[in-house]
């Protein structure tokens, strides 16, 4: 079943279940979704990687209004931001743990033989994507500086 139709599931069941939340988050994911497929040379389908990409990319831009609400004292629409990331993260593969993460970058930097932070270009660019869905950039930047300055 493709993340279309699972979100198309989803929001009838929010709306026979009147959950505003789960309708108003469901309804932002399908948004994106007919934006993604009707762009310019998306040929009408969405591969289960840009799916991905889409929800985190979704995921990413509630989280960076969450955090700006928050610094504006706004509970009100910080808590709307998050109800919202909770709903889109249903659809997303599990996200590693730090350890699990930890892990899997010390792993790649041994096989990369990096050695200094000035090869963070290069243990980033397998990182992300080996790790593609299962972690966001940031939190990989951030293990990989640490890992790397050791």
């Amino acid at each position: 079943m493709s993340l279309e139709q699972k979100v198309m599931t989803d929001l009838k069941t929010a709306m026979l279940a009147k959950d505003e939340k789960a309708v108003r988050s469901l309804r932002a994911v399908k948004a994106a979704i007919i934006l993604a497929k009707t762009a310019e040379g998306a040929g009408g389908e969405l591969k289960e990687q840009d799916e991905i990409k889409l929800l985190q990319k979704l995921v990413k831009q509630r989280k960076d209004s969450l955090e700006i609400y928050q610094q504006q004292n706004r509970a009100d629409l910080a808590q709307k931001e998050q109800e919202e990331i909770e709903v889109i993260e249903k659809f997303l593969p599990k996200q590693l743990s730090a350890e699990e993460l930890r892990s899997i970058v010390s792993t790649l930097i041994a096989e990369l033989g990096a050695q200094s932070p000035a090869d963070m270009g290069k243990v980033m660019g397998a990182a992300t994507k080996q790790l593609s869905g299962q972690a966001d950039g940031k939190t990989i930047s951030a293990v990989v500086k640490e890992l790397l300055a050791k």
